[in-house]
């Protein structure tokens, strides 16, 4: 993979905005250029998927997890629209991934 998001931000009800207004062109602008891109949701950021922009940008990601915990926490009962995963599905994909943009 050339290039991996990392959406990992404590208290995202303050950036979530902001946050989308950045990832979403970033997205665009890897599908434009080719870029083979993945992505991983992590503690509050998981929030982002409520989002329907950001989910529908998703199917062009090679691999979108989400902490598994993280969704049980701050999206109970509600169903995800990615992979379920762990902090070790983080540490391989950041293994094997040229370059890393944390948000």
């Amino acid at each position: 993979m050339d290039l991996l998001f990392i959406i990992s931000t404590p208290e995202a009800e303050k950036v979530l905005l902001p946050m989308i207004a950045v990832l979403l062109p970033m997205i665009a602008a890897c599908r434009r250029k080719g870029v083979i891109w993945g992505i991983f949701f992590t503690n509050d950021g998981v929030r982002l998927l409520e989002n329907l922009n950001v989910i529908d940008a998703l199917r062009c990601a090679k691999r979108a997890i989400v902490c598994e915990h993280s969704w049980s926490r701050f999206m109970p009962d509600t169903s995800c629209p990615a992979d379920l995963g762990s902090q070790t599905q983080n540490s391989m994909m950041v293994g094997e991934v040229n370059h890393i943009i944390s948000l």
